[in-house]
């Protein structure tokens, strides 16, 4: 495994010990370490023969400040022999959050930004639109999924790829509808975290990707790590996905684009989701965090103090009685904290967080209890799959192996499949059953604004109506009648996700619009319930 020499290889080659044996210990340790390596290898493999349509997966494993694995698994592309190695780029989508986190820790540190105090600090022109908030909002609120957003709430602003600059979305922000308390409860809400990435760039002077590669990926040596998707190699694994009829996530594993910006592409939203990794590269970033902001073998980035409030939690995202016999997994309480969602499990602190993104899932664990951390890859939406490798692993690593993830994740997929069917069979029975609009389809033809999306144009074409989101281009299609004043898309793009149009009238003429998804299994990032349309 390549990179630079760690601290104990150091201390075992350096003055002193020129030339020493190695102890008997350390020969234990390294046996021991390379039969926790090798079990892990195996339930990889066990795993993917499990899911034999997944691709690929790029996996890490580190344990006292040592890469004890770091391998690629099965290909880049379905039906291409080019195998993924440990120097394979994934998309690690939200695992970004922990990196802009890290970043605003080390402005703490130099005395520049405080967790604590307002926005408007550092953005004067920063306004929400709840006059409260935007004043008492703080950076700390930014990173902790706590502002009152609904879930997913803005995504639509860059998800999926969207034409819009960062400075666009960060405008549109004063008019996304905010529907929830104040800290009053854990509502995911990758928008705050673009903002997080505006005071970096007002307190810095410098684009949010420069700031990041110059004081964590290369301080890291973490040459293979963008933090831009659009700047992911031409050689990184490919997104794959289940793409078809009845639903977006049924049907045969499919290659989604032959790159990863052309699926994905969130330059304007790269403080929330915009990195792009290897296994080799991520293991660095997993021994920064075990050793609270101390580089392997080099400097410090961030102190230890900011290394506890990353970690410190902030809100409550769940809870529960706590393991059972069938959920031995099942955390007593889940935070979320700067970046890291922190939680028990199976007895221990679990420090982690997933990334999603189209034809990629990742997901980072650290049991800093034990000093290991490990992160897992996937070029494919197999959910299961990756809630598997997550439990398995982190079993492993903890001695306590013994429950039958693959099996259960199984049973899972086959409980998750029949429910999907029958929905999307219960989708299709409603609209075929459904009544006339009152209307002609002409009268729903028109421009429909939301404050924050911008325009959704309907159009009457070849005898029908054709909805275009005209902010995102595979957002496009036509438009038929489902039940009454509600409409359903059918986008010829089958990668994404449909909606259902409920039109309100007023005098017998369409005045104003809803949206919502169709399907029940879509991804919360098609925040179409957060539209305010109105004819223009």
């Amino acid at each position: 495994m390549a990179g630079r020499m760690t601290r104990r290889q150091a201390l075992l080659t350096g003055a002193g010990f020129a030339g020493a044996a190695p102890s008997l210990a350390w020969a234990r340790t390294q046996g021991a370490d390379a039969a926790l390596a090798d079990q892990v290898d195996a339930f990889v493999r066990a795993a993917l023969a499990a899911w034999p349509d997944q691709p690929g997966l790029g996996v890490a494993v580190v344990k006292d400040g040592e890469t004890l694995l770091a391998r690629g698994y099965g290909v880049k592309r379905k039906g291409s022999p080019e195998a993924v190695t440990e120097t394979t780029q994934f998309a690690v989508a939200s695992n970004t959050k922990a990196m802009t986190a890290a970043l605003l820790a080390m402005l703490v540190d130099e005395g520049k930004v405080a967790w604590d105090a307002p926005v408007k600090r550092y953005l004067p022109d920063f306004r929400l639109s709840d006059p409260v908030i935007t004043q008492l909002i703080t950076v700390r609120d930014l990173l902790s999924h706590r502002a009152g957003f609904g879930l997913g709430a803005g995504d639509l602003l860059f998800w999926p790829n969207s034409d819009r600059s960062r400075e666009q979305v960060l405008a549109a922000v004063p008019h996304v509808p905010i529907e929830h308390g104040f800290r009053a409860g854990y509502h995911y809400c990758n928008l705050m975290f673009v903002q997080a990435g505006a005071v970096i760039e007002a307190v810095t002077g410098q684009r949010f990707e420069d700031v990041l590669k110059t004081r964590i990926l290369d301080r890291l040596g973490m040459g293979d790590t963008v933090p831009l998707c659009s700047q992911a190699s031409s050689a990184s694994a490919k997104p794959h996905g289940r793409v078809g009829p009845p639903l977006r996530y049924q049907g045969e594993m499919t290659v989604l684009a032959d790159s990863i910006p052309a699926i994905w592409n969130w330059d304007s939203a790269a403080a929330a989701g915009g990195v792009c990794t290897t296994a080799r590269d991520w293991a660095q970033w997993i021994k920064v965090q075990l050793a609270a902001g101390e580089a392997p073998g080099g400097p410090r980035l961030w102190s230890q103090a900011q290394a506890n409030e990353m970690w410190k939690p902030n809100i409550i995202s769940g809870s529960s009685p706590g393991p059972t016999a069938e959920l031995p997994g099942r955390a007593i309480a889940q935070t979320y904290a700067l970046g890291w969602a922190v939680q028990d499990y199976r007895g221990e602190r679990l420090v982690t967080h997933g990334g999603g993104a189209p034809g990629f899932i990742s997901a980072t664990l650290m049991l800093p209890g034990r000093n290991t951390g490990f992160s897992v890859f996937s070029n494919a939406e197999e959910g299961l799959l990756m809630r598997t490798l997550r439990s398995g692993i982190a079993d492993i690593l903890m001695g306590k192996a013994g429950f039958d993830w693959i099996a259960d994740s199984k049973r899972l997929e086959r409980e998750g499949t029949a429910r999907s069917l029958t929905a999307a069979a219960e989708i299709d029975a409603a609209q075929r059953a459904g009544a006339q609009p009152s209307l002609p389809l002409a009268a729903y033809a028109g421009t429909w604004r939301d404050p924050w999306y911008g325009d959704v144009a309907i159009t009457q074409r070849d005898g029908g109506l054709w909805l275009s989101m005209t902010q995102t281009p595979a957002l496009q299609g036509p438009l038929e009648p489902y039940d009454g004043e509600t409409f359903r898309t059918r986008f010829p793009d089958r990668r994404e996700e449909d909606a259902f149009v409920t039109f309100e009238l007023e005098n017998g003429r369409p005045v104003r619009a809803r949206m919502r998804g169709v399907s029940p299994d879509i991804d919360f990032s098609y925040d179409y319930q957060d539209l305010r349309l109105t004819r223009i």
